[in-house]
């Protein structure tokens, strides 16, 4: 095997596959990136035994071939040369690397030993989407807002994907926050007609929007066990989650105690320089006296302050006390410049949402007392 191979390439490909790799794993296969080649390109792939990363790169092939080699060091090496091509020439099992004024020479491990990754391919049991990488990463990133990682609970380690027979909703929760993305079935196409539903590991949707390009098409398919995202560049592929996601719908309050509509940037202010004072929990009371609301926070044996907003208010004037980097981060997940809060008392969840765009709702629950 001999190629020739651009630095900004090799790297790019390391760089989107490398995470994968089982640093920790007893087999010391898994901490090795599988590289071969394919007509004029490199497939670069990893796998943790859960989810599988190929990626695809333009190269130089003066003779094909294949090999594995640590991923940590092999990226260690990429990432500090400074030359602009690299030349990779394996002799036996001895991987010769070398720049312009660089050369290694590194073991590698047998390709034979490396795992078989499984493939999905359009059939009439594979479920196809396909959807522009921009709409979906700003969706995905506004749902992982709400979401974290819980060992304990593998049925909210995902996104919930339903599909209602038109249209598409996206949800993540970790049992305090919930967010609920609703698409409209013209920002996407598929080949399902009927109803399906499964939760996607945040392993796989963290790894995605990681690698994934802008303004690409991307093609999902799935089956009862699997799914995959797949772009010109790369595919990544992982097993499905085997459990219920949460009925969620029934703790979403069907109406409000009273509702805020407030300047987006102005609030985000208002809570993170009020933040400054603020222990675990933030405070935010709601005044009907006059257009503002107050964010009130304190810290004893430091002090305490507060913040007016002004706001359009509605309803009674209450007091809700919430955990400050959970609300943050709902009004952070909110697209536009006016954001709505619908809050409730006795314990129950608060709305928030954009003023003129409804189809992203994110559900906060307050902190009891």
């Amino acid at each position: 095997m001999k190629i020739i191979i651009v630095k900004n390439n090799i790297k790019k490909a390391i760089d989107s596959v490398v995470k994968i790799s089982s640093f920790n794993s007893h087999l010391p296969i898994l901490k090795n990136i599988f590289i071969k080649t394919d007509g004029n390109k490199l497939i670069f792939t990893t796998t943790d035994l859960e989810v599988a990363i190929r990626y695809f790169s333009p190269a130089k092939i003066i003779e094909p071939g294949e090999f594995t080699v640590s991923a940590l060091i092999f990226n260690s090496i990429i990432n500090n040369l400074n030359s602009d091509v690299i030349n990779l020439e394996l002799k036996g099992d001895i991987l010769h690397l070398q720049s312009d004024n660089y050369k290694a020479e590194l073991n590698t491990l047998s390709p034979d030993d490396f795992p078989i990754i499984p493939s999905l391919k359009k059939g009439s049991e594979i479920g196809v989407l396909t959807i522009n990488s921009n709409i979906l990463k700003e969706y995905l990133n506004q749902i992982l807002l709400a979401t974290t990682f819980y060992s304990i609970r593998p049925e909210i380690n995902g996104i919930y994907f339903k599909y209602n027979g038109s249209d598409l909703y996206l949800v993540g929760t970790d049992s305090f926050r919930l967010g609920e993305k609703y698409i409209n079935s013209k920002d996407f196409t598929t080949n399902l007609e009927s109803e399906v539903d499964f939760i996607i590991p945040l392993k796989i949707i963290n790894e995605f929007l990681h690698i994934v390009s802008p303004n690409t098409s991307v093609l999902i398919l799935f089956d009862n066990n699997q799914i995959s995202f797949q772009t010109d560049d790369f595919i990544i592929i992982s097993r499905l989650i085997d459990g219920k996601f949460p009925d969620y719908k029934q703790i979403i309050p069907k109406d409000s105690v009273s509702t805020i509509v407030c300047d987006k940037s102005e609030l985000i202010n208002g809570l993170k320089v009020t933040s400054v004072l603020s222990s675990k929990v933030f405070d935010v009371t709601i005044s009907l006296n006059s257009n503002h609301f107050k964010i009130y926070s304190n810290n004893q044996g430091i002090g305490e302050n507060n913040y007016l907003i002004p706001a359009k208010i509605s309803g009674e004037n209450i007091e809700v006390k919430f955990n400050i980097n959970y609300l943050l981060n709902g009004i952070k997940s909110i697209i536009g410049e006016k954001v709505v809060l619908k809050l409730n008392i006795n314990n129950k969840p608060t709305i928030i949402q954009s003023e003129n765009d409804s189809s992203y709702t994110y559900i906060l629950l307050p902190i009891k007392g």
